[in-house]
C-alpha cells in the first residue's frame, strides 16, 4: 500500500514575520520575552490577525558559531529548562539573548564587566575538561 507524505503548504512555509514594516531586528525586552505576544503590523493590505503572528522577528544576518559538544549539551538544556519555566525559546534566541546581556553588562560595566573578565581570563567560572580555550 503506497503512503502519501503530507507536505507543508505554502502558507506554512512562508509564514510572515512578527513586523514586516520593520527593516531591522527588533527583540522583545526580557519582560516582554516570556509572553510571547506580538502585535501585528502596522494597517495595510500584509496585516495578520494577532493569533496568526508568532512573535518571530527576521534577522538580516547571519554569523557561525562553532562550539564543543558539552556547549551544545548545555545550550540544549537551558533551552528545555527555559520550556519548563514557559518560555519557549530556540537556540539562536537564547544565543541573541546572552549577546544581548553580556554588551549591555560591557556598556554598563565597562572595565569591570564579566564579559571582559572571562576574555582576559580571570573568570572565577568552572570550565568542564573538554572545553579548550
Amino acid at each position: 500500500m503506497p503512503r502519501r507524505v503530507r507536505l507543508p503548504g505554502a502558507d506554512e512555509l512562508f509564514r510572515p514575520t512578527a513586523d514586516q514594516s520593520h527593516p531591522g531586528p527588533v527583540e522583545p525586552s526580557p519582560a516582554e520575552s516570556g509572553s510571547e505576544q506580538a502585535q501585528p503590523a502596522a494597517g495595510g493590505a500584509g496585516s495578520q490577525p494577532a493569533s496568526r503572528v508568532t512573535g518571530r522577528v527576521r534577522h538580516d544576518q547571519k554569523i557561525t558559531v562553532y562550539v564543543s559538544t558539552d556547549e551544545l549539551i548545555a545550550l540544549e538544556t537551558a533551552r528545555v529548562t527555559l520550556r519548563a519555566h514557559g518560555v519557549n525559546a530556540d537556540r539562536g534566541r537564547i544565543v541573541r539573548e546572552a549577546i544581548a546581556l553580556a554588551l549591555a553588562d560591557l556598556d554598563s560595566a565597562g572595565p569591570d564587566s564579566a564579559l571582559l573578565a572571562r576574555l582576559r581570563g580571570r573568570s572565577k567560572t568552572i570550565r568542564t575538561t573538554g572545553e579548550q580555550r
